[in-house]
């Protein structure tokens, strides 16, 4: 569940901040095309560095090696 909901949060997020490129950025259409698309690849790139993050932590590469010291 943790997954698909901050998905969404970073859908969200990223909505958000075209709407606001869109309506504060309003230069023409080539420099709106611009700017939505460094916002969109910029939430992409976000979001790919979080799910990385979150799925290494699922099955981490390196095991700890437990002492028998106890």
């Amino acid at each position: 569940m943790g997954f698909i909901f901050t998905t969404l949060i970073f859908v969200a997020i990223g909505l958000i901040a075209s709407l606001c490129t869109r309506i504060c950025c309003n230069k023409g259409p080539s420099a709106n095309l611009f700017h939505l698309t460094l916002v969109i690849t910029a939430t992409i790139c976000c979001w790919m560095m979080w799910a990385i993050v979150y799925l290494a932590q699922m099955n981490p590469l390196i095991v700890p090696i437990l002492s028998e010291e106890e």
